[in-house]
């Protein structure tokens, strides 16, 4: 799904997402990972209701989880919630050094993701 994003193929992002989402749905309880993959497609594919409940679920956890901030942060833009996502990308980029000090794997999983939000943090300053 993610690479069919970044290939601008929002066709198949679309056929595709349905089932994604509802294989995700179906899982049972979910670890924060796993909700930051099921939030990123819901994003992808626009239900941005699916990803904020995600977001929230990770963060209700977590307050400074990376990946929730990351994932908030993108629904908030999305929504074009300007003050939200300032918001969002400050907590990330206070909260970066410790939850990177924790060496979670989901972390190392989404380094990509990670590293390209904390340069549009540093670029937006």
């Amino acid at each position: 799904m993610m690479r069919l994003a970044s290939e601008n193929k929002t066709d198949s992002v679309q056929f595709f997402a349905p089932m994604a989402l509802s294989a995700y749905a179906s899982m049972g309880p979910l670890d924060l990972d796993l909700r930051y993959d099921f939030g990123r497609i819901a994003e992808i594919s626009g239900n941005l209701d699916i990803a904020q409940a995600q977001a929230d679920s990770i963060l209700a956890s977590n307050p400074t989880h990376l990946l929730g901030l990351i994932l908030a942060g993108r629904v908030a833009a999305l929504r074009g919630d300007a003050t939200k996502q300032a918001a969002l990308t400050r907590r990330l980029v206070q909260a970066q050094a410790a939850e990177a000090a924790k060496g979670l794997d989901e972390y190392a999983r989404h380094k990509g993701d990670i590293d390209a939000a904390l340069a549009e943090a540093i670029r937006s300053r």
